[in-house]
């Protein structure tokens, strides 16, 4: 039965600066660093053999996936990168401070622009619009490992996971909106050979 582990990157230098990243390339703040090792020691007491690795463009979802491969010494695993799985295009708010944007247009219209399905920010995308690139890439690259039982890990970004996650787990527009991924957390799903889940299992760092 093969394993599907999904799992946002660590936390950005524009996370730490609460900004809109969507599709530019910053970096992993140090403390995102710590968070993708910390997430391979994790991953690496399951015990999982990954046969394939799959990100985005985007250094920041490289980066995480580099330093969790390390810490499981498999350095040499095949990494297939594509902007299907980048991170949602935030358009004209990416650079923007949160808070800032907020006080501008206020707090309903940015939590519709950052939570709602449907409603994208302007020139930007909605999350129906990065599921429509992220789940056909997703169906014929990532599928295909799965069906000849293969191992996979996916390192991406929170909203091109959400559109992977809502497939996987039926979950329904509305469902949607209070999915959150923590950055760095590893999503476990076991699958049997008709890859339906036989469990899942969210590796969260334990609580001090």
């Amino acid at each position: 039965m093969p394993f599907l582990v999904l799992v946002r990157h660590g936390e950005s230098q524009w996370n730490l600066e609460n900004r809109f990243t969507g599709w530019v390339d910053v970096p992993l703040s140090p403390k995102g660093e710590g968070e993708a090792t910390a997430a391979g020691e994790r991953l690496k007491k399951t015990g999982i053999k990954f046969d394939q690795a799959y990100t985005s463009n985007l250094q920041r979802a490289q980066n995480t996936l580099k330093s969790i491969l390390a810490v499981l010494g498999q350095e040499s695993l095949p990494v297939v990168r594509d902007q299907a799985l980048n991170e949602r295009h935030y358009g004209d708010l990416q650079g923007l401070d949160k808070a800032e944007t907020a006080k501008k247009y206020g707090d309903d219209q940015v939590k519709i622009w950052r939570r709602s399905y449907d409603v994208p920010p302007p020139n930007g995308e909605s999350l129906k619009d990065t599921a429509a690139r992220t789940l056909p890439y997703f169906e014929s690259a990532i599928v295909a490992d799965l069906k000849a039982g293969k191992n996979v890990i996916v390192a991406a970004h929170g909203n091109s996971l959400r559109s992977i996650v809502m497939h996987l787990d039926k979950l329904t527009k509305e469902q949607v909106l209070e999915l959150n991924l923590g950055t760095a957390v590893p999503l476990v799903y076991e699958l049997d050979s008709n890859l339906r889940i036989v469990s899942k299992k969210e590796l969260a760092a334990a609580k001090a």
